[in-house]
């Protein structure tokens, strides 16, 4: 549905994006992102015909973004980090403005008018005007005029911004129903919100493309691979030395960090060799030593982390735990 090929932007000396490809299949929810700076809202301007490219190429739906850009438009829908709207005017006539300019048939204006206010759940301000609404409605009077024409390709920069918590998973929820019938490229600080919604993820640092990968892949790929933590309950059989000791001799296991101590209970961090799993093997030892396996989980990254990481940041694993105790 999207292909970008070598795309670049250079605004005099300065290079905003720097030859970057990356494609996006149809009906995909991909997050799009980058620090402040890297180049994201360029690209999307570029995807939406705003401005073109200094060099590269980008089709839209098969459409040239440059050769092509109102055929491009015609299946867009875009919700820049601002919103387009028009404060003198009603939410209802805005979004009737907006259905004609976007070629709606006159007989269908008012159906679609009210599917959409109803979606963005916008209705209950239908006559208000623009200028009298909260951040919070006029951000989702936004993203109704962005999909009133029902777009094979929706790109959204961030589209929670200055919504309550309420309304966020609101909208979190509106954008995953929109899957499959729609393309989406969802721009957003909100890193969780990523995780929540996207499939697939783009990630650009100083006008380069760093990586492209799924949410779970990139979560594996830059974690701790077989990392794990346990919770010992010794019952006065043992100090934290000799448990310390014990989880050093269990095969496959690099390294072993005491993280905290209350009583007889104590945390360790354990470090498998590369291609080994030792946590059957840990569970066993402690089990067989006559100590309480209170927990076993996983250490692997958030998508924060990851983020933060392939950017030039540096962060602590944080863990992930199945019901149960062990993963």
């Amino acid at each position: 549905m999207i292909q970008v090929e070598g795309l670049s932007k250079n605004y005099a000396r300065t290079v905003a994006v720097n030859d970057i490809s990356f494609s996006v299949d149809k009906g995909d929810i991909v997050g799009f992102l980058g620090p402040n700076g890297a180049g994201k809202t360029t690209t999307m301007r570029i995807l939406t015909c705003f401005m073109p490219p200094t060099a590269g190429k980008a089709t839209v739906a098969g459409f040239d973004v440059f050769e092509q850009p109102f055929e491009v438009k015609k299946r867009i829908g875009y919700l820049p980090e601002t919103p387009p709207l028009y404060p003198e005017m009603s939410v209802a006539g805005y979004l009737s403005f907006v259905a004609r300019l976007k070629n709606i048939p006159n007989a269908d204006i008012k159906r679609r008018t009210e599917e959409v206010m109803g979606r963005c759940a916008v209705a209950d301000v239908k006559s208000k005007l623009i200028s009298k609404l909260s951040r919070g409605y006029r951000q989702r009077v936004g993203l109704a005029q962005a999909i009133i024409h029902n777009p094979d390709v929706l790109i959204l920069d961030e589209p929670t911004s200055g919504l309550d918590p309420k309304q966020i998973n609101e909208t979190r929820e509106l954008i995953k129903s929109l899957s499959g019938e729609h393309t989406i490229i969802l721009s957003t600080h909100i890193l969780p919100e990523v995780e929540a919604v996207c499939e697939k993820v783009i990630i650009i640092n100083k006008g380069k493309l760093v990586t492209t990968d799924s949410v779970e892949n990139l979560k594996h790929r830059a974690g701790l691979g077989n990392a794990v933590q346990l919770q010992i309950d010794t019952a006065g059989n043992g100090d934290a030395s000799g448990v310390h000791q014990r989880l050093e001799q269990v095969p496959g296991v690099s390294k072993v960090l005491d993280k905290a101590v209350s009583g007889d209970r104590f945390i360790f961090e354990v470090e498998s060799l590369p291609d080994r799993n030792a946590r059957a093997d840990l569970a066993r030892a402690v089990v067989h030593a006559g100590w309480n396996l209170l927990e076993l989980k996983s250490l692997t990254y958030s998508l924060e982390e990851v983020f933060l990481e392939l950017t030039g940041s540096n962060s602590e694993p944080q863990s992930s735990t199945v019901a149960g105790g062990v993963q």
